[in-house]
């Protein structure tokens, strides 16, 4: 019998007769379908086997009589279909019929092939018994090649078709409509199947190529269908849960949740530009417009893909170290789509809301369960992550978001994230505490600008928004409050470290934090830290960031002290002695108690009597100065904080008349030294100045003027304008106003004309309080001789703002400031040599910075001559300098003179000085 005769016969046999002749039948059938090449042959030849000799296959008999012998033509002919499509399209138009009319007939082949393999899954369905895979083996990776093919093709079909979709498209549709039904059968046939921990190799291997298989295809039709791309990631982490323990280690977890992080970003954006889209269109029509229908079904698979991740990673959490930094950058990147950071768009708050459920609060989540893994530790506090300007405030908030959780987390996970990396093969890993101030330490432009976040929930009060500073302090005490004592010394050196670098907001911090432990900790550990801080400000070399920022952190710390404490203060750094002045002057009185407050005011205006006069019956050495100036620090301190009336005030006057009488101009415009005395003297000036002689202020005012005309620092010229602002609680007498009031006018006259702004600002603000309260008016009017001048105090006066600055443009300019000020910070902790190279790098920034402060200059690039000559004239300058100290202390000290030769010598220094000047003239 023909191929021919025996399909015309079959295809009239009843169900009997083909039930009866299946086992001889079949086989032949088989045969014809792998001989055949043509396609339409093909596909009848398979619709025989499968809907007329397949039903009467028991389950058992499916797999080795029929699928594997008939599956494997079908997906290699269903290649060969997609590959002669790729081949024949190009010629594709409706005036070429043949070839419209070939691709037509090979998408129909294709549709029918999806058909008859859907006729097979609906047949092993049909079984009341769930099949067992090795029955069924080559059915399920037939499938999924097809279905990958079919969905390719139908994604790509723009690029394929061109424009000429139209011609094929019904045919496409039919074609997608079948593939996803066959899909739905496929999960619903494979989640009948169950199999036990004692599965064979081949069914684990086979449930593995299933589930991997999917994922594949969900990276195609992710753009495709919102619900089987859903329904396909279900039915992906189903199964792997399913089979947990026998899959475990053969899933590809980062591919998994690789995925899975790109569909959740992806429908985040599409989420986000849907809302921004809505909120242009206006209020009014939310609700009404179809892109918020759109937008909230892509909210629905936001937050399905957030709650998918977060369960795989609850289970799999073991084996996904490698996934970890991805975890992090995912975290960082949703959360800078949301306020206060800078770069989350403004959104109407209903849509606002529904974002924020479907992605934020699932963040909550996903940190939850990766906090206790050593990778994500060492990811988010690796100390050279490189971070964008975006990601800064996320990963700050990202490490306080930590912090909370630590109660509902066992004590590993704190020891893990607080005490860092200890060993050189370990990871690097920041101390939690010390990560957290560095980061807050990065975010100069949001403390700057400053963003708000919401403030704790206090009874009886409305819950408000708080600046970072402030929710990240509240943060930190409330985790310090339970730290166990363990941690407290990596703590400290955190907080010490945050103390003792650049940033002056963060070192606030720190000291709020440090003050929080002092308060609420014992009282001789608030003295512990007192005494530590005070011996560090005393060791401190002169005026330098750390000086400043640990002042501060003694000056609140002594607070807090109890009266016996601040007394053994005393004790310990007693204020009689030279080598403790710099401990109190920074130090405020007011803090003590009234028994040290009195011992600290005494010996500090006796030793410093002591001081001044010493330095006067010397003969007034300029390298002496400098001891007097210490003693002056601390002596202002103590007329801050008395009155002027009071036996110290008038102690203090007495001391301040001398060295006001002692003042030449023409040395304070030369001598760093003199500038810091006078700077001294006109700020406690500005507070005795109602017992002041007129001759005395006369004295001032021409030492201020002298520097006044002269370059001289900002903090001499902001000392001057409270010494001026001063002046107008004085009523200076008539025979003495010829001698006064011109100079006051023309020193006010100069300053308001100042083109620093910093200066300017303040000489504003001087003279508004000294015109608030003078009886002299005419120094007001003469003060104004410029119109200038006159319309920058009008406009202050009356608080008129000359150009309104607008969000974006105060933004950019914070940004670029904040460029600014991370550079000079960096300087200031770098040491020389580096110090140069950023400054020769940053030289060429944009112009948009002098608008602030002038760029400094470029430094000239030196040679190697150059440089030996330089060095040689420092070492030359020092042992000079050294030579001088000497002959001055030993002049101050003893009446012996230096040995006779020393003057020899010098004239000898003196003639080889000459030598040198005149030898080689420089160039020019």
């Amino acid at each position: 019998m023909s191929q021919t005769t025996l399909l015309e016969e079959v295809v009239q046999w009843s169900k009997d007769t083909c039930r009866l002749e299946v086992k001889s039948v079949l086989p032949k059938l088989i045969s014809m379908h792998y001989k055949t090449e043509s396609w339409e042959e093909h596909i009848h030849v398979l619709k025989i086997i499968t809907d007329m000799f397949l039903p009467h296959l028991s389950l058992s008999e499916l797999e080795d009589e029929c699928f594997s012998k008939v599956l494997p033509k079908v997906g290699n002919m269903f290649n060969k279909l997609m590959e002669e499509i790729n081949n024949q399209v190009g010629g594709l138009s409706i005036q070429n019929t043949e070839i419209h009319s070939f691709l037509r007939n090979i998408l129909q082949v294709m549709v029918q092939v999806l058909e008859v393999l859907s006729g097979c899954v609906r047949h092993v369905c049909s079984f009341e018994e769930a099949p067992a895979l090795d029955s069924i083996r080559s059915l399920p990776s037939c499938i999924l090649k097809v279905l990958r093919n079919t969905f390719q093709h139908c994604k790509e079909s723009g690029e394929v078709y061109c424009g000429r979709l139209s011609l094929v498209g019904d045919l496409l549709q039919g074609l997608f409509k079948e593939a996803y039904s066959l899909q739905k059968g496929l999960m619903e046939l494979m989640d009948r199947i169950s199999l036990e921990n004692t599965a064979s190799e081949d069914d684990v291997a086979d449930v593995i190529t299933v589930i991997h298989s999917l994922l594949d295809i969900c990276s195609v039709i992710s753009n495709l269908d919102i619900a089987l791309h859903a329904n396909t990631w279900k039915f992906i982490i189903k199964q792997c849960v399913k089979y947990g323990s026998l899959v475990e280690e053969r899933l590809r977890h980062g591919d998994i949740t690789s995925c899975l992080c790109d569909d959740l970003l992806a429908s985040f954006h599409s989420c986000l530009e849907l809302a921004e889209q809505i909120s242009q269109a206006g209020p009014q029509q939310v609700a009404h417009s179809p892109e918020y229908k759109l937008f909230q079904k892509t909210t629905k698979m936001c937050r399905f893909f957030a709650n998918t991740l977060v369960h795989y990673i609850k289970e799999f959490k073991a084996f996904l170290s490698k996934s970890c930094r991805r975890f992090h950058q995912l975290y960082l990147q949703i959360v800078s789509k949301f306020p206060p950071s800078l770069c989350s768009p403004v959104l109407p708050s209903p849509l606002s809301e529904e974002l924020n459920g479907a992605a934020l609060v699932p963040m909550d989540a996903l940190l939850s369960q990766l906090l206790p893994l050593r990778p994500f530790a060492e990811s988010v506090l690796n100390p050279s992550q490189q971070l964008s300007p975006e990601t800064e405030l996320p990963h700050c908030l990202l490490l306080v978001s930590v912090m909370g959780q630590f109660p509902s987390h066992p004590e590993e996970a704190l020891q893990l994230w607080c005490d860092g990396s200890h060993f050189p093969e370990d990871t690097p890993r920041l101390p939690l505490f010390r990560a957290l101030f560095q980061s807050f330490r990065r975010c100069c432009t949001e403390r700057r600008v400053p963003v708000l976040l919401p403030g704790v929930m206090m009874k009886g009060q409305a819950q408000g928004n708080v600046t970072l500073h402030h929710h990240v302090c509240v943060m930190l005490c409330a985790r310090v409050a339970s730290l166990p004592p363990e941690h407290f010394p990596l703590l400290e050196r955190s907080l010490l470290e945050a103390v003792l670098q650049p940033d002056t907001q963060t070192a606030l911090l720190a000291t709020d934090v440090w003050c929080f432990i002092a308060r609420y900790g014992t009282a001789e550990l608030c003295l512990h830290h007192g005494l530590l801080t005070a011996q560090l400000v005393k060791s401190c070399g002169g005026e330098c960031y750390q000086l400043s920022h640990l002042s501060l952190l003694l000056r609140r710390m002594v607070f807090l002290m109890t009266p016996g404490h601040q007394m053994e203060l005393v004790e310990r750094f007693p204020p009689s002695q030279d080598d403790n002045l710099p401990v109190w002057c920074h130090i405020l009185l007011r803090a003590l108690s009234h028994d040290a407050r009195q011992r600290v005011e005494a010996d500090i205006i006796t030793l410093t009597n002591t001081t001044v006069t010493n330095w006067q019956k010397a003969g007034c050495k300029l390298g002496q100065l400098d001891k007097v100036n210490i003693a002056l620090l601390s002596l202002l301190m103590v007329v801050r904080g008395v009155s002027p009336e009071a036996e110290c005030g008038s102690s203090a006057l007495t001391i301040i008349s001398q060295l006001w009488v002692a003042m030449c101009p023409s040395q304070v415009k030369i001598h760093p030294s003199i500038q810091c005395t006078l700077k001294l003297l006109l700020s406690m000036s500005a507070i005795l100045v109602k017992s002041f002689d007129p001759q005395l202020i006369c004295q001032a005012l021409v030492c201020v003027g002298a520097m006044v005309s002269e370059k001289c620092p900002d903090d001499l010229l902001l000392a001057a304008l409270d010494f001026l602002a001063s002046l107008g609680k004085v009523f200076i007498p008539h025979d003495s106003q010829s001698q006064v009031l011109p100079r006051l006018s023309d020193l006010f006259g100069t300053l308001l004309a100042e083109r620093s702004w910093l200066i300017n600002q303040h000489a504003l603000e001087a003279f508004a309080h000294f015109a608030e309260v003078t009886n002299h008016e005419e120094v007001i009017s003469q003060s104004l001789s410029s119109e200038d001048t006159k319309n920058k105090v009008v406009n202050f006066l009356s608080k008129t703002i000359n150009a309104q600055e607008t969000v974006e443009s105060r933004l950019e300019r914070l940004r670029l400031e904040t460029s600014v000020l991370e550079r000079h910070n960096t300087i200031l902790e770098a040491n020389e040599e580096t110090a140069v190279v950023v400054s020769a790098a940053s030289a060429g920034d944009d112009q948009s910075t002098a608008d602030t402060e002038p760029c400094p200059k470029r430094a000239r690039q030196e040679t190697s001559v150059e440089e030996e000559y330089r060095r040689y004239l420092q070492t030359a300058e020092s042992a000079l300098r050294a030579l001088q100290t000497l002959v001055e202390g030993r002049a101050s000290s003893t009446p012996v003179p230096p040995p006779h030769w020393v003057t020899s010598r010098l004239q000898e220094l003196q003639t080889l000085i000459t030598h040198i000047s005149t030898a080689n003239p420089p160039n020019r």
